[in-house]
């Protein structure tokens, strides 16, 4: 099973499963009356969208490139990543606005009934299977993608027992204006997990690396290699799950332009068994002790020390 397939196989399970636990949440929230169950359920909902997300994006980015988009359609993904997380914080910003006015307004007279509480054992169970499936996928394919959706159901764990506790709170102490105050925490929580996703873009969009191991993997790879120097002018940006690689280095000024040009093949071979998902690599030779004092900034390896 390629890649893909595997990153389609995880997206289908995880829609299909949030679908079914967000629908149970949203219904047994709505019937029995209890607004934190609804949020949980708007929760498990922003998932479906994830999976959605995922899946397209799995689709689009097996394009090749063209004219218009010469490194590929990778970074589909990003833009993707990014518009979803203004739809998930619109969700939980509408949920803690509508259960603070019905907490101002008194209105939280009705005790939610029995079925939230085996609605929410149920969404549990299956948030933790859901959890461990995408995890294992993820980890099979290498998706940052599906990895980053399996730690979110974990974070879904936490919130559903949230729920749970707070849905025992009522039933022992006859408290229902927990669960508008638990809804208005939710709605916060979703709120934050939307700014979590889309600070996660800007460093892609910015042209940014945030892993800085990365850099010292490549000087590593530099060293091992003969007769090149001084790497500098490093730079290395993400493109969705893979990176490309920019960078100057030094040789001997005598080498012919094939032996050069041989010894550099060397090079990016290393930093391809070194660095997993390199997109492409892009090394500038240039003569020993040489100086441009307009290059722009990237890297040195001093720097980095």
């Amino acid at each position: 099973m390629n890649r893909n397939r595997i990153i389609r196989t995880a997206s289908i399970i995880s829609m299909a499963g949030n679908a079914i636990l967000a629908i149970s949440k949203l219904l047994v929230g709505y019937f029995a009356g209890s607004l934190s169950v609804i949020g949980d359920g708007l929760d498990s909902f922003t998932d479906v969208f994830i999976s959605m997300i995922t899946l397209v994006i799995s689709i689009i980015i097996t394009q090749p490139p063209d004219k218009e988009h010469p490194y590929g359609h990778f970074r589909a993904e990003t833009i993707a990543t990014a518009i979803l997380a203004f739809i998930i914080f619109f969700i939980g910003g509408q949920l803690s606005l509508s259960s603070f006015s019905k907490l101002i307004h008194n209105d939280y007279s009705q005790i939610p009934g029995i079925l939230s509480v085996y609605v929410t054992l149920f969404s549990i169970a299956g948030k933790l299977v859901l959890s461990w499936s995408q995890y294992k996928l993820g980890k099979k394919s290498n998706s940052p993608m599906i990895i980053a959706n399996g730690k979110n159901m974990l974070n879904d764990i936490l919130t559903s027992t949230g729920v749970l506790i707070g849905l025992a709170c009522i039933f022992f102490f006859n408290l229902p204006i927990i669960d508008r105050i638990l809804a208005i925490i939710i709605g916060i929580w979703i709120m934050y997990t939307a700014i979590s996703i889309f600070k996660g873009t800007v460093t892609e969009m910015m042209e940014g690396e945030s892993d800085m191991s990365l850099y010292n993997k490549v000087f590593e790879v530099v060293k091992r290699t003969d007769d090149l120097f001084n790497p500098h002018r490093l730079r290395i940006r993400k493109l969705g799950s893979y990176y490309l690689i920019d960078m100057d280095v030094e040789v001997d000024g005598n080498l012919k332009i094939k032996d050069a040009h041989d010894k550099v093949k060397i090079l990016e071979d290393n930093m391809r068994l070194s660095i997993p998902y390199i997109y492409d690599i892009v090394i500038h030779i240039e003569p020993l002790g040489n100086i441009e004092n307009q290059e722009r900034w990237g890297l040195k390896e001093k720097d980095y020390i």
